[in-house]
């Protein structure tokens, strides 16, 4: 994993100095070499900083040339598959001369040029020059997990690199985008699915996941899709096929994802994803002579501190465990930093768990972390999609639909949020399921949602809250735009593909790579993912447990507690507590002041703003 940075100027010599300004605002991203590039004609200039993982030598030195300098790249991510695709290269007549996945790709697109992106199991954000054809060939991984943003002036520029503040670092203004902005404060969205380039600042643009850009001799863009992901339901799989096959093909992406010449470990949350890959290695390493190294953050005397099911799994895996204990205090300390690194508003204090488990990593000295995200969107994770999955049976099958709900009302007496959801058209098919409702402890809390709910869109929606001219401004019909999903499957890829998990696997890289760090996601294996949208709904809701088949698959290797866990957390630290921290409610006060300095909210509702909302307005339009 490294940093990547790129200029193609058709009205003026690349300069040095910028090209090493832009790899020196990525330096955290490869502490461990740095290298540049001009092209012969002056037009063209690449960068690199690198994070040594596999061939640690000079001859992993980027950028690099291959079919006598006809090919110059610079690359960042992971190809897992690489000594699969070397060993027929090498059938083929190729030699190699390094060990690295740089060379492999190279030589890859050398024969079958932008059709290698459909043999590649990995992460990656690389540009490609082509000498011959005076064109930049660039592409992204196909959930997104490795970052690539640019600047685009037709027929003049084309400016990229891995994170926005190396294009800062080259001279593109840092201007906010206020559309974005409204997004966030109307609901938190921190990315538009409308527009699935746009960033929160104006003139910078992100390659989409699974998408290839082309940049050619005159100088024009041509960005398109190289893969999509279909849902084909399956619906004569067994559960026992269905089982087998999962394992096999996540047993073969771990193995591929354990391929590095630097330590491994593991992140621990004691969740089911997390706890599947510690327990998979566990079987992978029979004789137990080597204890993997497992990270983790505990959030002590927190109710949803997952401690005690970390502990069920370091219980029965040979492990040496670490944890670290964020408080609201290291949220203050390490606040600035966090938001410099992730460059854009995030959604809550959750993720500053993540960034005290890379950085202690680091402290450890292991370079490579496996962790678990990319199941919860594939395999219906999260109790959101307990609706979606009922009006799918509602009108395809209301004997199974009655099941479901009677099965939820016994395994979440108390928590009928998801159902009360759903209930939102009264259609439910038996009266003892209405009178179960209406005695829950949320239905009160429900009833009143639905009387002001009006009032609640009419509050952010009119001119009690937003500054006028910002709210007419950006409030048009292509403002924003919710993927439409009628069946559970079709969420679950709008989710994977789109909004939902690329904004997470934005967290991780951010994360990790403030601390040099990497981050490997067997859950994305492509392969796997796409075998698990051909099997039926009905395989990740069943009984009223979520990812009803990864628990099947798994509960062999794992103990029981994690298993057939019921709560999903996530890393969820006391932010509320946080919040009432002297210093950060202050910088909630300064969000809010800024908020109206920058015209977006009028005075009187500055108090209104979310505190989270604030806290980010504070550092990002300052």
């Amino acid at each position: 994993m490294c940093g990547i940075a790129g200029i193609v100027d058709l009205r003026r010599p690349v300069v040095l100095q910028s090209l090493q300004q832009m790899t020196d605002a990525l330096a955290h991203r490869g502490p461990d070499g740095e290298g540049h590039w001009i092209s012969q004609t002056g037009n063209v200039g690449l960068g690199h900083r690198r994070l040594s993982i596999i061939d640690l030598s000079e001859a992993g030195h980027q950028p690099m040339h291959f079919a006598q300098g006809r090919y110059t790249i610079t690359y960042n991510g992971e190809i897992y598959n690489y000594l699969e695709i070397r060993a027929l290269l090498q059938k083929q007549g190729f030699v190699f001369h390094s060990e690295s996945d740089t060379e492999v790709l190279l030589a890859l697109y050398h024969q079958i040029g932008s059709r290698c992106l459909e043999r590649l199991d990995g992460m990656f954000a690389f540009a490609i020059w082509d000498a011959q054809t005076s064109t930049l060939f660039c592409a992204r991984d196909r959930f997104g997990e490795k970052p690539f943003y640019y600047h685009y002036l037709p027929g003049e520029r084309f400016v990229f690199a891995s994170e926005m503040k190396a294009l800062w670092a080259f001279g593109i203004d840092r201007v906010p985008n206020k559309r974005l902005w409204l997004n966030y404060l109307q609901g938190g969205f921190v990315e538009n699915p409308t527009h699935d380039q746009e960033t929160f600042f104006q003139g910078i643009h992100k390659l989409p996941a699974a998408h290839q850009l082309v940049i050619d001799a005159k100088g024009d863009l041509k960005c398109q899709p190289y893969w999509q992901l279909a849902v084909q339901e399956d619906n004569t799989c067994t559960e026992a096929l269905a089982t087998q096959t999962f394992y096999q093909l996540f047993e073969q992406s771990v193995k591929r994802r354990l391929r590095a010449d630097v330590p491994i470990g593991s992140s621990l949350s004691g969740g089911l994803d997390s706890s599947s890959i510690v327990c998979l290695i566990d079987q992978l390493n029979p004789d137990k002579q080597i204890a993997q190294k497992t990270f983790s953050a505990r959030f002590d005397g927190f109710a949803k501190d997952e401690g005690a099911f970390m502990h069920e799994v370091l219980a029965q895996v040979n492990a040496e465990p670490f944890f670290t204990h964020p408080t609201a205090s290291t949220l203050l300390q390490a606040f600035d930093q966090l938001c410099y690194h992730q460059e854009e508003p995030f959604g809550s204090a959750s993720i500053l768990a993540q960034w005290e488990v890379m950085r202690l990593a680091k402290e450890k000295g292991v370079i490579v972390l496996l962790d678990g995200q990319g199941a919860d969107e594939s395999l219906a994770g999260y109790p959101h999609y307990y609706p979606v999955f009922w009006r799918e049976l509602q009108k395809q099958n209301p004997t199974l639909l009655a099941h479901e709900l009677n099965a939820y009302q016994a395994l979440y007496p108390n928590n009928a949020a998801p159902a009360l959801a759903f209930a939102q058209s009264d259609q439910l098919p038996t009266n003892r399921l209405k009178h179960w409702l209406k005695q829950t402890p949320l239905y009160a809390f429900y009833a009143r949602y639905r009387n002001r709910h009006t009032t609640l869109l009419s509050f952010y929606g009119k001119d009690t809250f937003f500054a006028d001219d910002f709210l007419a401004s950006f409030t048009t019909a292509d403002h924003f735009h919710w993927p439409s999903a009628l069946r559970l499957n079709d969420a679950l890829r709008n989710d994977t593909t789109g909004y939902g998990l690329e904004v997470l696997l934005r967290y991780a890289d951010r994360n990790a790579m403030a601390h040099s760090r990497e981050v490997r996601l067997p859950f994305l294996n492509h392969e796997l993912v796409a075998f698990l949208f051909t099997l039926p709904a009905s395989f990740k809701i069943k009984d009223a447990w979520t990812k009803y088949i990864q628990r099947r698959t798994f509960e062999p290797i794992l103990p029981p507690a994690i298993a057939w866990r019921k709560d999903k957390i996530g890393y969820e630290p006391p932010q509320q507590d946080w919040l009432q921290y002297p210093d950060l409610q202050q910088r909630i006060a300064q969000g809010r002041a800024q908020l109206v300095s920058a015209q977006m909210v009028k005075p009187e509702a500055a108090t209104q703003v979310n505190p989270w909302a604030a806290l980010m307005a504070a550092y990002f339009l300052k």
